[in-house]
């Protein structure tokens, strides 16, 4: 099962490499948070590859995607999709909107008002939609990546920490090295290497990765190592909102998918290490900053990470 689990993540990893360069970190995270069946948040500045990452992974897992740019003025019925009354048939007929699909990018999510931004908790956490009072089902997979850029805050609305929360990942691409900068030069010289991209995997396989993922196992200790990190973050004095149980959960799933992924059945405390602060960092505020912006969640659970002790494997 892990070796399966394992092949499937190099093909897609190395079919991703193809179009983009130098971000192996954050493209084995993205693998990550896609076998647990989580959504993840993009937070960069403009143009360093986040949505030419999604789309050539939604193109490496043969998945329908669609993306939707969130501006002060969408609403949420420009996202679920509209009851329309239609003349011929003398009925009331759904749309279906952009949210129907299996990868969703939402760019720039933080333009758009709490309104349309609450619009999609019930897709993300459910798997599905209600629109006047009848339910549609999402069809799997289903991905939410949001992008949204952190320097910039004239006229947007910041993510509220339940909508944060939904998000299994807050990852950022980075600038590129200089000799990857020179590669992506040379790549992009004549062709976008995007539209060549062939699928490397099926949905299928996606979704029954999802379900394996599960199956690794994780020994007494290393449930009790997990708690104590979690827990440890509501006792930090630096911390003034530490982790709910849904992000302990997350970070025993992203454990879980990162040993698969390594080619093991079985998670060892440097899993958990590795996956912390990605799946923690947005889950946590910081004393003194509401929003998590003035410190760095990541460099308080790293030195949370070296008090917490680790059971010996």
């Amino acid at each position: 099962m892990s070796n399966n689990i394992a092949s499937l993540a190099e093909r897609i990893r190395a079919n991703i490499g193809l179009v983009i360069v130098g971000a192996e970190d954050t493209v084995d995270k993205i693998l990550v948070s896609m076998l647990c069946n989580g959504h993840v948040l993009l937070e960069d500045i403009p143009g360093t590859g986040k949505t030419k990452l999604v789309r050539t992974l939604a193109r490496s897992i043969d998945c329908d995607t669609k993306r939707v740019q969130f501006t002060p003025d969408l609403l949420p019925s420009d996202l679920t999709g509209i009851n329309f009354y239609n003349m011929k048939e003398q009925e009331f007929i759904f749309r279906p909107g952009p949210i129907f699909t299996n990868i969703v990018l939402a760019d720039e999510i933080n333009r758009a008002t709490p309104r349309t931004q609450s619009s999609l908790l019930e897709s993300m956490e459910e798997r599905q939609v209600t629109v006047d009072n009848v339910t549609y089902k999402l069809e799997p997979p289903f991905f939410v990546f949001a992008t949204q850029n952190p320097i910039e805050t004239s006229g947007t609305f910041p993510l509220p920490e339940a909508q944060l929360d939904r998000f299994f990942m807050r990852l950022a691409m980075g600038y590129p090295t200089r000799e990857n900068e020179a590669s992506i030069l040379k790549r992009f010289t004549v062709n976008d290497p995007l539209t060549e991209i062939q699928p490397v995997a099926s949905k299928e396989e996606v979704v029954q990765a999802i379900e394996d993922v599960k199956s690794v196992k994780l020994s007494d200790d290393l449930y009790t190592y997990i708690v104590d990190i979690c827990a440890a973050t509501r006792k930090n004095d630096a911390i003034r909102l530490g982790v709910s149980p849904r992000g302990t959960l997350a970070l025993m799933r992203a454990t879980q998918a990162y040993a698969a992924v390594s080619g093991r059945d079985y998670a060892i405390p440097d899993d958990v290490k590795k996956m912390a602060p990605a799946v923690l960092g947005h889950r946590v505020i910081l004393k003194g900053s509401s929003m998590s912006r003035s410190a760095s969640p990541e460099a308080v659970l790293n030195g949370i990470l070296e008090k917490v002790k680790a059971p010996t494997e």
